[in-house]
């Protein structure tokens, strides 16, 4: 069974991992077209764009438990109210959500 503040920790560190890799995404989308690639680039764009609102929405949900967390409500399903189980949390840390309620 994991802490509270591992659980934290791990969460913190996605949180920056995905934040790196967002701006990475940014600087990409951001630099010029070589003439005669446009097309290639657009594909290339509409990829990172994809991964970059994935991430962002992954973001939302890790900042969000991360609230949980100092509200002392993390691990507590937002729907039903019942303890999220732990193999669920060790494999989705930021869901809010239980197993059944998630289905």
């Amino acid at each position: 069974m994991k802490s509270i503040e591992e659980r934290k920790e791990r969460l913190t560190a996605r949180l920056e991992y995905l934040n790196a890799r967002l701006h990475r995404i940014d600087q990409e989308l951001d630099e010029p077209v070589e003439r005669g690639e446009e097309s290639i680039e657009r594909e290339d764009d509409e990829v990172l764009e994809d991964l970059g609102a994935s991430g962002l929405q992954e973001i939302r949900m890790i900042e969000a438990a991360l609230d949980r967390i100092e509200q002392g409500t993390f691990g507590a399903c937002v729907v039903c109210g019942e303890a999220i189980a732990e193999a669920r949390l060790d494999a989705l840390p930021q869901t809010p959500v239980c197993r059944d309620c998630a289905t």
